[in-house]
């Protein structure tokens, strides 16, 4: 059966998603209420500690999705060996962060709007592909969007540069799929 854990879930609306499409689910969420409201409102299977210390067995799910999570992890290396356990062979990974190789990062630098005290690591294409693979993925597709912030530029500027910052990969947002090979 297609299963998925969502690290970082919020309220479980992801997981909602998949569960009406027939999918088990599963759900790690620090915040407390959040993941309170997801159990009751929702009724997914969300569990309020990191997913180090949830206890989900080996090869649990054939997908796990963290998007804007892994900036905020104090030990990237062991969150991600901890994604490769519990994919079960053949499944995959969707990890979401800001790109600190991207337009705004290269315009901004330091007053670039992902620059801020809660993300403890924020990683470029590179970095991020060589995380993963550290931790026994295959990156197997590597997609980044948004080009200029709301209010950085007019909008005539604005569409131009986000349509091209997605075409030719150089957005502030960068999706790494990765597969624990099967």
């Amino acid at each position: 059966p297609l299963s998925i854990l969502d690290i970082g879930c919020a309220t479980g609306r992801l997981l909602k998603h998949f569960r009406d499409l027939g999918w088990e689910t599963a759900g790690a969420e620090l915040c407390l209420e959040s993941a309170e409201y997801g159990n009751s409102e929702y009724r997914v299977n969300i569990q309020s500690v990191p997913v180090e210390e949830a206890g989900f067995p080996n090869a649990s799910f054939s997908t796990v999705h963290a998007s804007h999570l892994i900036e905020h992890v104090d030990n990237p290396a062991a969150f991600a060996e901890e994604v490769f356990r519990v994919l079960r062979p053949g499944g995959v990974f969707v990890c979401v962060t800001p790109s600190a190789d991207g337009l705004q990062a290269k315009l901004f630098g330091p007053s670039w709007r992902s620059v801020i005290d809660d993300h403890v690591t924020l990683f470029n294409r590179r970095t991020l592909r060589r995380l993963l693979m550290n931790a026994g993925f295959d990156v197997e597709a590597v997609r980044t969007w948004g080009g200029l912030a709301v209010g950085s530029a007019p909008g005539w500027i604005k569409r131009p540069v986000d349509r091209l910052a997605k075409k030719w990969n150089f957005g502030d947002v960068v999706l790494m799929l990765a597969r624990k090979p099967g």
